[in-house]
């Protein structure tokens, strides 16, 4: 499972950084597309941290941070797709499905860890 997660991660990272190639060429264009590929590389790079986590208590807060940067993808997909700076088209929709679905299994993770964590 673990592996299946990690790959899922770096996975949706990739397909964000791909979409990006897509976007139109403006300021905020730019700025979402630093921004979105920050937080959806960091979501995957904590995760790592989290799986070498050295107590319950640092594998919470891990995990926290994984799941604050999928919120923040998730909220960056919808500005990019609300605000048209990228074509709607069944890539975009994957993405958004797909981090939505991270965001639940790390969510459902991090309240199951506090809850076990005494």
């Amino acid at each position: 499972m673990r592996k299946e997660i990690e790959r899922r991660l770096s996975s949706l990272s990739v397909k964000i950084i791909k979409l990006s190639r897509d976007y139109e060429d403006s300021y905020i264009s730019e700025h979402l597309k630093n921004q979105i590929t920050r937080s959806a590389t960091s979501a995957a790079l904590n995760y790592g941290e989290a799986q070498g986590a050295e107590s319950k208590k640092d594998f919470i807060h891990k995990s926290s941070l994984v799941l604050k940067e999928l919120r923040e993808t998730g909220i960056n997909l919808a500005i990019i797709s609300d605000s048209g700076i990228v074509k709607q088209s069944k890539e975009l929709d994957e993405i958004k499905d797909e981090c939505n679905q991270l965001t639940a299994i790390f969510h459902k993770t991090v309240i199951t860890a506090k809850s076990k964590k005494n």
